[in-house]
């Protein structure tokens, strides 16, 4: 869920408004996004992939939301990992971050065969 701005770090491009699939974000005061409706976000990271300047952090949990220290997230080296990992925009001919999301279609492939070997055996 998404749970922090950082207002020092972001542009004001509003690429995060633009993206957000269940418009969780208004744009407040020099268009800084505010988290206006936090309990409809899906933490898909949309946000996070598009938000060049790393002002974004989503947390894990989709459930419910998280307090989260801002100075910790900051340090921590979190603000800027999805784009990292999913090799977008600077990182996309970085090859010390692979991702393993883009393996999605083969993981599910492997799942339908499974399933399928399931299907015609037969019951014990």
């Amino acid at each position: 869920m998404i749970e922090l701005v950082i207002a020092s770090r972001c542009t004001g491009c509003g690429d995060c408004v633009s993206v957000c699939p269940t418009h969780v974000f208004d744009l407040g005061a020099d268009n800084i996004p505010l988290i206006a409706r936090q309990e409809d976000c899906q933490t898909c990271f949309m946000c996070e992939l598009y938000c060049q300047a790393d002002a974004l952090y989503v947390g894990p949990d989709h459930d419910r939301a998280v307090p989260v220290d801002a100075d910790e997230i900051i340090n921590s080296g979190l603000l800027g990992q999805y784009r990292r990992d999913s090799g977008w925009d600077e990182w996309a001919n970085n090859t010390e971050y692979t991702s393993q999301f883009w393996r999605m279609t083969q993981i599910m492939n492997g799942g339908r065969e499974v399933s399928a070997t399931r299907k015609n055996k037969p019951a014990a």
